[in-house]
């Protein structure tokens, strides 16, 4: 018994030494000749034909493709969260300059649907100069009061949970925009409100508002009113939403775009959906 027992550690430790030395050569001989011994050979058969031999190495996390499965549900919305902050900052800055409304026709606020025929009206007895201020002006305190948006549509964002985020991530162009729209709308409106209010009085639009709906009443012999606050409130946020949306797209179907690593990584992994 003893006999067997030593005759197999010597095995052994033959073995290690073996591996051990055979080590050393292919280090000497990579060093001396270039010549990796561990990479793939290839070989001609008789027939002609070529066969590569390889060599398995863990390879694990280098190169290796992401996909949704691979991704945490926090690690989701933190891309999700980002892709909308950065959806808002870029759209506030854009919208919140003269003419950022007025001069973009994907969100440019027009005379309010109900009061359209009072543009028409108006245009034909020659006063279509007050028309065209009254819409600039809706615009002008659109413009004002959108500078004031990014702090509501950014609490918006970090506080909301996703629980489907995987859906979201693997959706539409604009899903997650259409998620926080879906539910934040009601929340950014009663906040919103109020700076509109006060936008609309800073640039005298409520003023010409008034003298427009009052000349329009006199000479028809109607009463037409309408909300304006709630009207540019519902338009300068929907104008938000639609550069969000413009922004997440873009994300989405181009990595130039992706500009953190936590973009990269979560809408990487989007594109092999």
């Amino acid at each position: 018994m003893r006999k067997t027992i030593g005759l197999a550690a010597i095995l052994l430790f033959s073995v290690s030494a073996q591996a051990q030395i055979f080590d050393v050569i292919k280090s000497t001989v990579k060093d001396r000749t270039g010549i990796d011994l561990n990479a793939p050979v290839k070989t001609t058969t008789s027939s002609g034909t070529s066969t590569t031999t390889t060599t398995t190495q863990n390879t694990s996390g280098i190169n290796s493709p992401v996909n949704p499965g691979s991704l945490t549900s926090t690690q989701i919305s933190s891309g999700l969260k980002q892709a909308l902050s950065l959806g808002v900052t870029e759209g506030v800055k854009k919208l919140g300059v003269t003419d950022g409304f007025l001069k973009n026709e994907a969100v440019k606020i027009l005379m309010p649907e109900k009061l359209r025929k009072i543009d028409t009206t108006l245009r034909s007895i020659g006063l279509g100069s007050l028309a065209d201020q009254g819409v600039k002006l809706l615009n002008r305190a659109a413009e004002d009061a959108v500078t004031e948006a990014a702090p509501i549509f950014t609490k918006a964002i970090t506080s909301m949970t996703i629980t489907d985020a995987k859906n979201i991530l693997l959706g539409s162009d604009n899903a997650a925009t259409n998620y926080l729209q879906g539910k934040t709308q009601s929340q950014l409106f009663t906040a919103f409100q109020p700076k509109v209010k006060a936008s609309l009085g800073k640039v005298g639009a409520d003023k010409v508002w008034s003298n427009l709906i009052s000349k329009y009443n006199t000479f028809t012999g109607q009463a037409v009113t309408t909300d304006l606050n709630e009207y540019v409130t519902t338009e300068t946020i929907n104008g938000v939403f639609k550069m969000v949306a413009q922004k997440e797209s873009g994300i989405r179907n181009s990595p130039a775009m992706r500009t953190t690593s936590i973009l990269q990584k979560v809408f990487g992994a989007q594109d092999r959906k």
